[in-house]
């Protein structure tokens, strides 16, 4: 059972108070655990008078929770270099798909970006890379350049189509010579570069700027407790919150840019990581949320933090499919854990791990990640579209930006939205091996839908 949690706010007046006629019917598309069907559109199923059973879902858009920001991937440096190296009809056509909202899309909405190089470029980088020895705390010499081959023209293309999209953006690493072992693998930033390591963030963010590219939200660290990764850097709780509180968060407020900081950006298993920098005073002005993952923990977690700071928000901002793991069990546990799972402990996006690889899964750097496997494959056979591409696009296509979570309660996993047009959209799972045969109640009619084994619908009204 899937329990209603307290909703913030003030209650809204149902459909029927706000003049919205009764629905007439449920449209679904469903995506079933054998990859039989994948985002496939059902028959319309009428709504008829409520029968005199207990209904297995009720709507209740009188209970509204946290407004949604978007569903969508990290656009690594890899996946902008294997987009980007398409041919002009093919990545056109790929990129409206993506990112349209016509219906053979699936209208990505929120893309995350690594600031310098992630594992899953083909070598490290950083915009002020120095010889051995050398500092540079004035910044002299920072550019965008390694960015302006693939990622910034890709993203130009993708803010056509898309032109509210939203971008946050994290760092792997600082350049080496701000850190204690001047490496690109762990170690942590020296303390006397932490003025100059906040500058580097303002540098970025007016470059991006100048670029016509605005990003939204930045988190000063990605994974800041696995400094074993290729890039990666170690950042305690007490380190960010210095971080933030004396130098990010002030040159912010003097650049005159309203970018969020969101703290953490790791798993749900180190929920006293972010209460730890949310307890700093100083710190917690500048802070709009916390981002999580789900290598480790439960997603419950989330909800802790939202329940101790419930003026900031929550995002759920990475999760990978790995090249061994099985369609039908991935599809399973992200749906379950992530798009229906993350939105109800109060989760604003979802995010999956990287948009492309080629088929041996690369291009990472020595070191990255081996087995990621991308919403797409690109390689010589053309474009495979993989199990996250369908588990990102049952909330995307359907679940715009400024939609609000509603109440559902039901036997089964599912979760509901109201989007800014008045629709209703409703994902849920069918977890069992068998047929399932589900009644849908909103505004005091019930529809009937019938679930195929394994299976992941997304209804709409």
């Amino acid at each position: 059972m899937f329990p209603v949690l307290a909703a913030i706010g003030c209650s809204a007046p149902s459909g029927a108070q706000r003049g919205i006629p009764a629905p007439d019917s449920l449209r679904a598309w469903v995506t079933t655990h054998d990859g039989a069907q994948l985002l496939a559109p059902l028959a319309a199923v009428p709504f008829g008078d409520s029968s005199t059973a207990a209904a297995a879902i009720r709507i209740d858009p009188s209970l509204r929770y946290q407004a949604m920001e978007g569903f969508g991937y990290t656009l690594t440096g890899g996946s902008a270099a294997l987009i980007g190296r398409l041919d002009a009809p093919r990545r056109r056509a790929l990129l409206q798909e993506l990112f349209g909202r016509g219906p053979g899309s699936i209208g990505i909405n929120y893309l995350r970006l690594s600031i310098g190089a992630s594992d899953l470029d083909s070598a490290v980088f950083s915009y002020n890379d120095l010889p051995v020895g050398a500092t540079d705390t004035a910044l002299a010499q920072f550019s965008l350049a390694p960015d302006r081959r693939y990622l910034i023209p890709l993203l130009r293309d993708i803010l056509e189509i898309a032109p509210a999209i939203r971008i946050m953006a994290s760092p792997w690493s600082p350049p080496v010579w701000m850190k204690d072992n001047r490496s690109s693998i762990g170690g942590s930033l020296l303390p006397q570069f932490y003025g100059t390591y906040a500058r580097y963030f303002i540098k970025y963010l007016q470059g991006m700027a100048a670029e016509g590219i605005r990003i939204d939200a930045v988190t000063p660290q990605n994974e800041p407790l696995h400094p074993g990764n290729n890039p990666s850097l170690l950042m305690l709780p007490d380190q960010q919150a210095a971080f933030i509180r004396a130098h990010l968060g002030p040159a912010l407020r003097a650049a005159g840019l309203q970018t969020k900081i969101l703290i953490y950006d790791h798993n749900a298993d180190r929920p006293d990581y972010p209460l730890s920098v949310l307890a700093d005073a100083g710190a917690r002005q500048f802070i709009s949320g916390t981002a999580f993952h789900l290598y480790g923990g439960p997603v419950e977690a989330l909800s802790a933090v939202h329940n101790a700071h419930p003026d900031k928000g929550i995002y759920f901002t990475e999760q990978w499919t790995g090249s061994k793991g099985a369609f039908g069990g991935d599809l399973h546990w992200h749906i379950k854990n992530l798009i229906i799972g993350a939105p109800r402990n109060w989760s604003r996006t979802v995010l999956e791990w990287n948009l492309a690889n080629d088929p041996a899964h690369g291009p990472h750097t020595p070191g990255g990640c081996t087995e990621c496997k991308g919403a797409l494959t690109i390689g010589p056979g053309g474009i495979t579209r993989n199990v996250s591409y369908y588990i990102i696009g049952h909330a995307s296509k359907f679940v715009g930006d400024g939609s609000v979570r509603i109440g559902s309660t039901g036997a089964i996993p599912n979760v509901a939205f109201q989007t800014p047009e008045g629709r209703t959209v409703l994902i849920l799972q069918n977890e069992d091996p068998a047929v399932r045969r589900v009644t849908v109640r909103a505004g005091g009619r019930d529809a009937e839908l019938t679930l195929p084994p394994g299976s992941v619908a997304t209804c709409v009204w």
